[in-house]
């Protein structure tokens, strides 16, 4: 039986502007899923139900050539919204309530998009999983007893399982990137400096970026544009059904023959020992195969070893999260790994920090350089299939960490250099669990990335696969 989430976002935004459905019918239909379907599943820290009837109701007001114009959404619970809970997965700010909203939140209104509530999300986004002690526990709508990943796990869990049509997230190491390969989505890291507001709680060296998550590419090119444009109807052309915006158009066409460099080098190696799950090489493998039916040229590429890396990203992971604003009584209420990264950070000396930011800054020309030899890199989504529930070490921070790390090798680097990263769900394992692969582009080059991706999807057809959920 057909229902208003089996359409993608965009072919909502097209019933939404031939009025074949309301602002306040659609939010309707999520609001009914959520309440139904969301406590198995994790996927929302608070509902506003309310508050998105009455937002989807003043929308029909507005211009309906806004980008988003009477799509749901919901904003991370890292992102400040007045008047609503904005805990930031943390026990220590169980009774925050802002009373002025973020620049992402603003950038979603501007754009006519209503908010369901708060996405799920760990404490303060640091980890790259979303089983917060706060709560809730975002599972993966393919398999209830693994991981969602992180930080953005609520908002891939909503999208994955239809309880949502699209969602931003945020990512500072792979927070988008890494929920997105867990549950089956496509998962785009923008360029440095591609989206004006910033996600929320700061970051340093500029790690940390707004990107979407959605079932289809043209999905997540159609939020792209809106986030890139600050929500304005400006930077998309709109079209008599929707806006074909920039990067919507890159997607939809889905044109072009590129160079493709393939890599399992990842700067962490010389720290950890990592290694590469064959269900993360068999996704591989299908990603190099059908890359090279469409024409693709594609070839290895090797970086060569970086033994500084861990100790400089660690040391700036650190630093930012020294900045949290709990103090005295209340860090005891912070989670051990949490608590391990602010006592640590706030060791630090100035000295030690700025070695790390300049070691960062020398590391973003080499791996940029290296990889200008071809239009994109490949590399495994992640080295490892979604993790089971309670596979992290809750008590030990530096050994949570380095857990971290070797299941997601291949994300920090982008975001240290600031190039653009998407992750397509290319491979299901045979547990049913979704693995993908990433490319990453070069600078500003988000469209090549999209077009690359919508070949693959036209190929492999990701946007037919559904967790159980999708159908109850």
């Amino acid at each position: 039986m057909f229902e208003l989430h089996h359409l993608t976002a965009g072919e909502q935004l097209e019933w939404l502007r031939r009025g074949e459905v309301t602002p306040r019918e659609l939010a309707d239909h999520y609001l009914a899923r959520i309440a139904r379907l969301d406590a198995g599943l994790g996927a929302f820290v608070t509902v506003t139900v309310a508050e998105a009837r009455a937002r989807a109701a003043a929308v029909d007001e507005l211009s309906h050539a806004l980008p988003l114009w009477g799509l749901p959404f919901a904003d991370k619970d890292l992102v400040a919204r007045a008047g609503v809970p904005t805990r930031y997965g943390s026990r220590a700010l169980a009774d925050n309530v802002p009373t002025e909203s973020d620049p992402l939140a603003l950038t979603f209104d501007r754009a006519g998009a209503v908010s369901l509530g708060k996405t799920a999300a760990p404490e303060f986004g640091f980890p790259s999983y979303t089983e917060p002690v706060a709560g809730p526990i975002a599972r993966n709508p393919y398999d209830l007893t693994s991981g969602a990943g992180g930080s953005s796990g609520g908002a891939a869990v909503a999208v994955a399982a239809g309880l949502l049509p699209f969602a931003p997230g945020s990512d500072g190491g792979g927070s988008v990137r890494i929920p997105a390969a867990a549950t089956g989505l496509v998962g785009l890291k923008p360029s440095r400096g591609r989206v004006p507001a910033m996600p929320g709680f700061p970051s340093l060296a500029g790690l940390v970026v707004a990107g979407p998550l959605a079932r289809t590419v043209a999905d997540a090119a159609l939020l792209l544009d809106a986030l890139a444009g600050d929500g304005t109807a400006e930077w998309a052309t709109v079209a008599p059904l929707w806006g074909e915006g920039p990067f919507l158009g890159a997607a939809v066409r889905g044109e072009g023959r590129f160079s493709v460099g393939v890599t399992r080098d990842s700067p962490w190696a010389t720290a950890y020992d990592l290694e590469l799950d064959p269900q993360a090489e068999e996704a591989l493998q299908i990603a190099i195969r059908e890359l090279d039916a469409v024409g693709h040229g594609v070839e290895e590429l090797a970086f060569d070893p970086e033994p500084g890396y861990a100790a400089a990203f660690r040391t700036v992971w650190q630093a930012g999260a020294a900045g949290i604003p709990v103090e005295n009584d209340r860090l005891a209420l912070l989670e051990p790994l949490t608590r391990w990264l602010v006592e640590t950070g706030r060791r630090l000396g100035a000295r030690e920090l700025g070695a790390a930011l300049a070691w960062l800054t020398g590391f973003e020309r080499r791996f940029i350089a290296r990889a200008r030899a071809v239009d994109v890199v490949l590399t495994p989504a992640m080295a490892l299939t979604p993790r089971p529930l309670g596979w992290y070490d809750a008590e030990d921070g530096e050994r949570n960490f380095a857990q971290q790390v070797l299941y997601t090798p291949y994300t920090s680097m982008v975001n240290a250099s600031g190039l653009p990263a998407i992750v397509l769900p290319v491979h299901v394992t045979p547990d049913g669990l979704p693995m993908g692969v990433q490319l990453i582009g070069r600078p500003g080059r988000e469209d090549v990335l999209l077009a690359i991706g919508a070949q693959l999807e036209r190929r492999l057809h990701w946007e037919r696969r559904h967790p159980p959920a999708w159908s109850e």
